[in-house]
């Protein structure tokens, strides 16, 4: 089986460049969403490292995706407070 991590490896980099992506946006504009963005895609690398180093065949490791839970809130979060944000200054 060397298809699932070369496929799980490619993943985490996928996920890192999308980080670096929206961290080279955040240092042009100083938004946070941009940040928070950078923050999730970095985590959601982590996750997925995760499930390539640890043998996740096993059903009693489903602990590893409350990393890409924290992920997802994570983005949800960035919605949220850019909504919150831009509701101020709207007439």
């Amino acid at each position: 089986m060397v298809l699932k991590p070369m496929i799980n490896g490619a993943l985490v980099m996928a996920c890192l460049a999308c980080a670096l992506f929206f961290l080279r946006f955040w240092k042009a504009s100083r938004d946070r969403l941009f940040a928070f963005f950078a923050l999730a895609f970095t985590v959601m690398s982590i996750n997925w490292m995760a499930l390539t180093l640890l043998d996740v065949e096993d059903e009693r490791r489903h602990y590893l995706y409350f990393i890409r839970l924290a992920s997802f809130l994570v983005i949800l979060y960035a919605i949220w407070d850019k909504n919150r944000a831009g509701r101020g200054s709207n007439p």
